[in-house]
């Protein structure tokens, strides 16, 4: 094979490559919502402090274990001197120069306080808020996606109808400069219609780089392969929507809202570090048992120049005095964060009703839209009717055709835009309720 025709090949197997890799994919709101769970970083984020607040719940019950702990020196002993009271009469005392020590010891708490206790409860409450945080995280990521996967679809509808309405102009142009090799219509018409043709070309291109930006944020967030077009899943103006009432709405949000639960999660643990500061003045107990190997033996004058073996087992008692009187402002701390979660926990329960209401009235809204928009499509329709009957009989000129055409499909594509927001709004109402 010649050179040429390798280049050739090698060039048709890049281009190939390339097409297929910027092959449009059809993709659903659930099946992206699949992906963003197993490919988002930002929702791998959080599942990584997920398993931190479980390692960090597990290190809380490793306090129940003992503590053993173990040493071992060996040392090098100089010799001795011996005084009298009144340090006279010095006299050097000679002593075994290698010393060695190694001891073993070992203690188990029986009682804390609770303060053993109330570490780990406050680790399985982490442990619980880090899981409340990734849901509310994984919340936030699919309302972000299903904001942009939306527009794209009302992008790809507005596209169509740029595009529609391009071809219309276009014809227009044709006809009148039939007309205009006629005498019947003067170059400044056409100039005109060779003004809008150039504006809807500008508006094309700019949808064109709206769709790019958002579709490359969609890949971006999913991981998919660089150059794949997500093409929007025209089903999903057929999906059924859920008419619940507010009060059903305010139901729902009472049980799944993430942010009550966290506010919950916080009096929680508020109430855990009070339990905590209680503790502090209460004695600790535990189990001690010990065992020592020591040489020489030091306390004999002359030294002994033996290893001395002993041990002990019994109950250690340790009370912190001081904490009567230093403890008691932490304590006061305490119980008012106590109180001053469960006051944060109303404020959230009004900001999410409220929140809950304005976005219900904006669902009844896009429905009221949607309304209009269907009788905007029933007078245009009727429109273009009688516009294209009298244009057929002569007695409506081209440009009245057209018009009535333009307007039915911006009528169409703002039907299809209420619908959208129709959805919108409905994702947005299990979005604020955290049930999406």
């Amino acid at each position: 094979m010649s050179k040429k025709n390798r280049l050739i090949v090698h060039c048709l197997i890049a281009l190939c490559s390339q097409y297929v890799c910027a092959q449009p994919r059809t993709m659903g709101l659930e099946e992206m919502f699949r992906l963003a769970d197993e490919n988002s970083q930002r929702i791998q984020v959080y599942q990584t402090g997920k398993d931190a607040a479980e390692a960090a719940l597990q290190a809380a019950k490793a306090q129940r274990l003992p503590d053993i702990n173990a040493s071992l020196s060996a040392s090098y002993l100089g010799d001795g001197k011996l005084w009298d009271r009144d340090f006279s009469n010095p006299m050097n005392i000679d002593m075994p120069h290698f010393g060695n020590n190694f001891s073993l010891e070992a203690q188990q708490v029986i009682y804390a306080g609770g303060a053993i206790s109330s570490s780990i409860e406050l680790a399985e409450l982490g442990k619980h808020s880090a899981e409340l945080d990734a849901q509310k995280n994984r919340q936030e990521v699919r309302f972000l996606l299903t904001g942009y996967y939306l527009d794209l679809y009302k992008l790809h509808n507005q596209m169509q109808v740029l595009k529609k309405n391009l071809e219309l102009t276009e014809q227009v142009i044709a006809n009148m400069r039939v007309r205009r090799e006629q005498g019947t219509a003067l170059q400044n018409d056409i100039t005109r219609y060779e003004l809008q043709k150039e504006t809807l070309k500008l508006q094309v291109a700019k949808v064109k780089d709206a769709s790019t930006i958002i579709n490359h944020q969609l890949v971006t967030t999913l991981h998919l392969s660089e150059g794949t077009e997500i093409i929007p899943d025209t089903t999903l103006l057929d999906e059924q929507i859920q008419t619940l009432d507010e009060k059903n709405w305010q139901a729902l949000a009472s049980q799944n809202n993430l942010d009550l639960q966290q506010t919950q999660v916080d009096i929680q643990v508020n109430e855990q570090k009070v339990k905590l500061e209680r503790s502090e003045r209460l004695p600790k107990i535990a189990l001690v048992a010990a065992e020592h190997l020591e040489g020489p033996i030091t306390i004999e004058v002359p030294v002994l120049d033996n290893n001395f073996n002993y041990w002990y087992v019994g109950v250690g008692i340790t009370y912190n005095f001081s904490s009567l009187f230093k403890n008691n402002h932490k304590l006061k701390q305490a119980r008012l964060n106590v109180k001053k979660a469960q006051e944060t926990h109303q404020l959230m329960q009004e900001q999410v009703e409220n929140t809950i209401q304005a976005t219900y009235v904006d669902f009844l809204t896009a429905f009221t839209d949607l309304r209009t928009q269907k009788k905007s499509v029933e007078l245009a329709d009727q429109n273009y009717d009688v516009t294209s009957n009298r244009y057929q009989n002569d007695l409506a000129l081209l440009t009245d055709m057209l018009d009535a055409s333009n307007t039915k499909l911006s009528a169409d594509l703002s039907l299809v835009n209420a619908r959208i927001n129709v959805i919108y709004h409905y994702y947005k109402m299990k979005y604020v309720t955290h049930t999406l």
